[in-house]
């Protein structure tokens, strides 16, 4: 088996507006994405999809076509999908970063490994640790009224846990928490993210009031990821477990992390890594290393949230049930771009059993929400 080209398709689709969030890095009301189909001499397709959120990754539409036609196309044309380690090293050779990128076409080789095969991906990746993925929500930087509608939506749609954005304004962020605890009550599980927007200082005083206050389980990205240190300075003098998600992007960042104590959990994306393998390796190193990981997002599409669901069913390095996951694509779009949508109750979300990563797309709606 031959890949034969690359399909790249640029989309933009809005969120629902109880979903739309508001944090340290802005509002993000509608995202945009490049859907792929990597075509085989077979006849077998791989879809993957690229998160182009430039303000949180660097990466865009025009980016990822640009490097997808004139570095990774040529690379990979003519090679057998299925050598999905020798192609990523092949991809990681051919341009330096762009790991959203590559990740969309990294999925694409699952895909296609998986429908050869007749296995879905979890299989592929040692089988099931779990039947279905936890997941938590995430409430926008609102208002405190508004944040804690989004608090009783969270309740409303089964979840089990959720997490605040903050970093905008510290007594802004608390009052925004104390209204979202008030409304979930004194026992759900809550966490806060700040999108690295405190300063450390700021960091320590704001998550003990929190801490004490409001009952918060874990910090996520505090402090900017500029020097490691600022996180291992928050660890040190806060109460809850401080998780790592801007800071962590490589697998030499997880090792750092580990090795300076800068961190309890890793948030590992299939985009920031450049794929599945990538951020399997990372949890791999956060067991290794007594640390634990949630799988994060930047709201993907149906078929990114559909790779992260397999991923996270497959890796017991992965701790969705005391930090469930943010893969909130299923519910965060007017449309997914899936033929048929993601299996998402009981607060969690089920990785497809059909072969590869188990979804097709809705022709009518990529062509709908096309660019």
């Amino acid at each position: 088996m031959k890949i034969t080209r690359i399909e790249t398709i640029p989309v933009i689709v809005p969120i629902v507006p109880e979903l739309v969030i508001q944090g340290a890095l802005g509002q993000h009301a509608e995202s945009p994405f490049v859907i792929l189909k990597v075509h085989t001499d077979e006849g077998i397709t791989g879809l993957g999809e690229v998160s182009c959120t430039p303000v949180w990754s660097g990466e865009d539409a025009v980016t990822a076509t640009h490097i997808i036609r004139g570095f990774l196309e040529p690379t990979l044309v003519g090679q057998d999908p299925r050598d999905i380690e020798r192609l990523t090293i092949k991809m990681r050779r051919a341009v330096a970063g762009h790991p959203f990128t590559k990740s969309g076409i990294e999925i694409a080789l699952w895909d296609i490994l998986g429908k050869s095969v007749g296995l879905p991906v979890y299989r592929l990746l040692g089988g099931a640790v779990r039947d279905r993925v936890p997941v938590k929500m995430s409430v926008s930087g609102a208002a405190p009224e508004r944040a804690a509608e989004l608090g009783r939506f969270a309740i409303a749609k089964g979840l089990t846990a959720l997490k605040v954005k903050v970093g905008i304004e510290p007594q802004g962020d608390i009052a925004r928490v104390k209204a979202v605890r008030a409304a979930v009550g004194p026992s759900f599980r809550m966490g806060v993210d700040a999108n690295g927007g405190w300063s450390p200082r700021v960091a320590i005083q704001t998550i003990r009031t929190l801490a004490a206050e409001c009952n918060i389980y874990f910090a996520e990205q505090p402090v900017a990821p500029l020097d490691m240190q600022w996180l291992v300075d928050v660890r040190r003098n806060v109460p809850v477990p401080v998780m790592a998600d801007e800071s962590c992007y490589t697998l030499q960042d997880a090792m750092a992390l580990a090795r300076s104590g800068a961190a309890d959990i890793l948030s590992i994306y299939v985009g920031k890594g450049g794929g599945i393998g990538p951020a399997r390796k990372v949890a791999g190193l956060a067991e290794a290393a007594g640390l634990t990981c949630v799988v994060g997002s930047n709201l993907e599409m149906g078929v990114a949230s559909a790779a992260m669901a397999h991923l996270a069913t497959a890796c017991p390095g992965i701790d969705a049930e005391e930090f469930p996951c943010d893969i909130l694509g299923p519910l965060a779009y007017e449309h997914t771009l899936l033929a048929e949508p993601l299996d998402f109750r009981d607060g969690g979300v089920k990785a497809p059993d059909g072969p590869g990563l188990g979804v097709e797309l809705d022709e009518a709606a990529l062509a709908r929400y096309r660019c």
